[in-house]
């Protein structure tokens, strides 16, 4: 094996059984592939070993919110490269509440071109408090009763 040669193996995630796919490389060409038993894996692998990509989802803080934090996740998936600088940056972040479902909390994070998004709704603090609701509970309770 000469010193630009690379083995790599994948498991693709295209579909539950998840084939180990052998990939043989020089630098940046891939020479052989085996162990795929479709299309679906064989473009799997060539994406996944020249330009391997992933989702992120993480938190940030909210300042301001019944919750201190929101789920958040990028809209497309990011360049694996990327995902440590993606991850300094969020920790950076506090959004005010409230905080809206799919409300873009950092755009082109890490310099992708791609942003993040709430993944739920935090409301402004105060707004709806667990106290609130017992106390609104009762008193329904006792005009029944």
């Amino acid at each position: 094996m000469s010193e630009n040669e690379i083995e790599e193996t994948l498991i693709c995630v295209n579909c539950p059984k998840g084939c180990r796919i052998e990939v043989e490389a020089e630098g940046d060409e891939i020479i052989n592939m085996d162990g795929y038993e479709c299309a679906l894996g064989r473009d799997y692998a060539i994406e996944e070993f020249k330009n391997p990509t992933r989702i992120l989802p993480t938190t940030v803080r909210v300042k301001g919110g019944v919750l201190p934090l929101v789920p958040v996740k990028s809209e497309d998936p990011l360049p694996k490269n990327k995902i440590g600088r993606a991850m300094r940056e969020l920790a950076e972040v506090e959004v005010p509440a409230p905080v809206q479902l799919g409300q873009t909390v950092k755009s082109n994070v890490a310099g992708t071109d791609v942003d993040m998004v709430a993944t739920r709704t935090v409301k402004k603090d105060g707004s709806s408090t667990p106290e609130n609701k017992t106390d609104k509970r009762k008193r329904n309770r006792e005009k029944v009763c």
